[in-house]
Order: structure tokens, then sequence, then C-alpha cells
């Protein structure tokens, strides 16, 4: 079987970042796939969105991750791009928890193939606040992880639109200065944690795990045309009950398919367990 290297070996893989993203991208994918990760100068990721929401993102968070990197190829006339998209908010399943989504995207002309990494974790200093007052502008600096993680300062917070905006503030003179000019203008000022990577450690680490899971599925060969990418496709639910044998909500098996060639293959019991607990069972505990 043909080792998925062998496909970018030699090659470079354009980055399309402007937030020093290679930082946690290039250590991860250029031992694993054998490429150079290059990232272009004057590359102005901002204009396909920012978390401040002056610029709004154009489209879901794949499509904007896509449109970075396909813009990346056309202007150095690369074949093959990487670029990442995060997305902030209450976590799906527990929704007092704030969550960042993480997805790194490769995409490869030469091969005519697309694979998304991704990563869902509640380890995010993600938060925002109004204030009224230095010191509680400073606690909540506290509460962040600032001046490790940067802030953001908006003035007139019940006027977007009409707002001053100072991002990466990351030292406390910086900070008091910001907030006391929004605090001069209105009695307010609104406080956000500065959700770039270079302005965010505790993100940058999750865009290395997105980068590790673009790894793992790019490793992972379709059994049939030994493309990248055979990924996870579709999770079935019923796995019985080890009383009674009704199906519960567990998973039961679990369907890969290749974007290439079609092919499609079902894995049973991919946790290794055959019945559900019947704590699970809504016959049995109902």
């Amino acid at each position: 079987m043909t080792h998925p290297s062998q496909r970018f070996a030699g090659r470079v893989a354009v980055l399309a970042t402007m937030h020093e993203k290679e930082k946690a991208i290039a250590p991860l994918i250029e031992p694993a796939l054998g490429v150079t990760v290059q990232v272009p100068t004057n590359f102005n990721t901002d204009a396909f969105g920012t978390f401040t929401r002056d610029i709004d993102r154009a489209g879901n968070q794949l499509e904007a991750a896509r449109r970075k990197a396909e813009t990346a190829m056309e202007l150095t006339g690369q074949t093959l791009a990487l670029a990442s998209e995060g997305s902030f908010g209450p976590h799906p399943a527990f929704p007092y928890l704030s969550c960042d989504r993480e997805l790194v995207v490769l995409i490869d002309r030469q091969h005519e193939l697309e694979v998304i990494g991704q990563v869902l974790t509640p380890e995010t200093n993600y938060s925002h606040k109004v204030v009224t007052n230095l010191p509680a502008a400073q606690a909540f600096a506290q509460q962040v992880g600032f001046p490790q993680h940067g802030l953001v300062v908006i003035t007139r917070p019940e006027a977007p639109s009409e707002a001053e905006i100072f991002k990466g503030i990351t030292s406390p003179a910086a900070l008091e200065k910001a907030v006391q000019h929004a605090l001069a203008i209105t009695g307010k000022a609104q406080l956000e944690t500065d959700m770039r990577a270079l302005y965010n450690p505790t993100r940058m680490q999750a865009i290395a795990q997105a980068t590790q899971d673009l790894i793992a599925k790019l490793l992972r060969l379709c059994p049939r045309c030994e493309s990248p990418g055979f990924d996870l496709i579709e999770t079935v639910p019923g796995l019985p009950c080890e009383w009674c044998g009704l199906p519960t909500a567990e998973v039961r098996s679990q369907v890969y398919g290749c974007q290439k060639c079609g092919h499609r293959q079902t894995i049973d019991f991919p946790e290794g367990k055959e019945k559900a607990s019947p704590a699970e069972c809504a016959y049995c505990n109902p």
C-alpha cells in the first residue's frame, strides 16, 4: 500500500495565516507529510472575517477556511494549502460551558483532495464583559489569563458600528489606557478575550490538536483506492442492552467513507463493547 506521505513529500504547503498559526501547525505537519510549510507574505486573513465582528465572516466556518486556502494557492501558485478557522460559543452538549471548535483544512489540487481535521474543546478562555470602572476591567483580565492572553477593548458597547476597537492588548498600561479612553466616552467599556491565535496560547493548543486530527485522517487510506482521508461519515446507534437486548442510543457501529471512490466500510462495536449498560436502556432504566 502506498504511504500517504508519498503524495506530499517534497512539496510546499502554503499556510493561509497572518496570526502565526505556523507555530502550531508546521512542527506537526512537516515531519508527518514531508512537506515544507510556507506562509505567504502580506496575506490578510482579516478580510475573511474577524472575531471582533468589524468584518463579518463570509459563509460558515468551513467555507471561510476553504476560501483562505484557495486564495493562498492563487496568490502563490502552489497546489497544496492549509488553513484553519475557529468558532467560539456555548458547548453543544453543555450550554453553560464555552467551547472552541477548530478546523484545519488541507486542500490538494494536484490530487483533488480535501481533508478536514477538527477538535471541539471546552479548554478556552473565550469570554466578554461590559465594565464601568478600571478595577472591574482588571479583575476580568486576571480571570482570563491576561497578559499571557491578549484582550480587546471596545468603546460604545451599545453602538458597535460607531465603536473604536483596541486589539492585541498585552500589557497593564495598554489595558488601562484603552479602558480609561472608553470610560471617558460613555462610562462603559466592553472587554473581550482576543481570540486571534498569536494572542491566545490556549487557542494555539487547540489548533495543534485539530492538526493532529488532520494528520491522522491523512494517514488513514481507503482500502480500495488508497486515497488519504478515509474518514468517519456516520455513527450508528443501537448497541443492544445487556439485560433485555433492545437497542439503546449507544454507538453500535461507525461508517467510514472515501471521498474519491465512494467506498464505504462499516465497523461494528468500534468502542470494543458489544452490549450496553442497562443504565443506558430506555426500557430497563426508564
